[in-house]
């Protein structure tokens, strides 16, 4: 097989690549169904942050010698490895970050707080994530503006006929996610761009989930940000990106003021870096942007396609599985979806669901999934969630079903 042919998906093969994977947890094999939360890292990722730190661990950019120029060079090949694999015309582009909510945060006080006016609306939706909520309500605080909730369907669905009759000449930015965490529901990303175009708005795409499943192509949804962690795409924790337009980033102000930012400083004035790295500040997570591209490189060995058809046949499973449940009901049933299961058992409280399945080895998550507002408007205190990912496997979804029926029993 050439360097180029993409690697058969082969789940049993998959799952040798991720050494967490293989453990017991209180005397049952690990089932992890927590992928929403974050997804566990292949041996390449973990081998690319070793490899960084015990041989050429140094400080990037200006350095004058050997181990700077490798970490420079790695550094700066994930940012256009990354950036590839986003389809930006720059990796100038793509600004380094802690994750999804930092880039929010950085657009709310750059561009937002720069340009929003008393009376203006910033247009999110009911599903989303505290992350994309508290920055704009923070942001609108300062300039007098509001926040909108978009209201969504029975079936967890942005309800776009709703959200076009909101949008107007008083709208300054809209911000949804590209997958709902708590529901798995998937936007119509490239549909809500254009609405906001339309009326000269700002788009932003809380890209966490929808990184984690599909192949994004800035460019064809047409968004001016997308924002997303690396921890949800296989790779470390505390790296992430915002990807954004070059006329509006250029026009920001920084984010933050010190190392790397800068052109010159004086007492009399300091003159800015120029993209990305006006926006940098400080030491970067240096590992942590080597262990992302390591990250992509690793699922650039697969057809995406391929994936996402294992993933969508997971769900199905699951779907089909739980049905035989008396009293379950999944909560967000929308006409797409990422491979997310949320649910409810009648007399059930999800906490108690999740401790129990735990003794069974089997991880899911339990609560409002950082999504209170969604869960206040449907009136309920949360959800059990169980989400998947490409080393998941029907049998453990079997696994899940069995012990959620043991479960069950002895809750009611």
């Amino acid at each position: 097989m050439s360097a180029d042919a993409p690697r058969l998906f082969d789940v049993e093969q998959v799952r040798q690549d991720f050494p967490i994977l293989h453990q017991e947890v209180n005397g049952h094999p690990l089932v992890y169904l927590d992928n929403a939360a974050t997804t566990q890292k292949p041996q390449c990722v973990i081998d690319a942050l070793v490899e960084y730190y015990s041989q050429y661990n140094s400080n990037v950019h200006r350095g004058a010698h050997a181990l700077s120029d490798r970490a420079t060079a790695a550094f700066e090949g994930a940012r256009r490895t990354v950036a590839k694999a986003l389809n930006s015309p720059s990796p100038k582009q793509l600004i380094w970050t802690r994750g999804t909510t930092e880039a929010i945060n950085l657009i709310a006080q750059c561009w937002a707080r720069v340009h929003l006016r008393e009376g203006d609306e910033i247009l999110v939706s009911m599903l989303e994530h505290h992350s994309n909520i508290v920055p704009w309500q923070l942001a609108a605080q300062a300039a007098g503006a509001k926040v909108k909730p978009i209201p969504l369907n029975e079936a967890g669905e942005i309800d776009l006929d709703a959200l076009r009759e909101m949008v107007s000449e008083k709208t300054r930015l809209i911000s949804v996610a590209h997958v709902s965490n708590a529901l798995g529901s998937v936007n119509p990303i490239d549909r809500i761009c254009a609405l906001a175009r339309d009326v000269g708005a700002i788009s932003v795409v809380d890209g966490a989930q929808g990184i984690a499943h599909y192949e994004v192509d800035v460019q064809a949804l047409g968004c001016d940000f997308y924002a997303f962690s690396g921890h949800k795409i296989f790779g470390p924790t505390g790296i992430g990106a915002l990807w954004g337009r070059t006329e509006l980033l250029d026009a920001m102000p920084p984010y933050q003021g010190g190392g790397e930012m800068i052109e010159s400083v004086s007492f009399d004035g300091t003159t800015f870096n120029g993209l990305p790295y006006k926006f940098e500040a400080g030491t970067p997570d240096i590992a942590g942007a080597i262990g992302l591209a390591a990250a992509f490189d690793y699922l650039n060995q697969f057809s995406r396609e391929a994936i996402q058809a294992h993933e969508a046949a997971l769900l199905d499973h699951c779907c089909t599985r739980m049905a035989g449940i008396d009293g379950l009901r999944r909560v967000g049933n929308a006409q797409h979806s990422a491979a997310v299961f949320s649910f409810l058992v009648d007399g059930t409280h999800p906490a108690d669901i999740g401790m129990l399945l735990d003794q069974q080895g089997i991880a899911i998550r339990t609560g409002h999934h950082c999504a209170q507002p969604l869960m206040s408007g449907w009136s309920i205190p949360g959800t059990a969630r169980a989400s998947f990912s490409l080393y998941n496997t029907l049998e453990e979804i079997d696994v899940l079903y069995e012990a959620l029926s043991k479960v069950l029993t002895l809750l009611r």
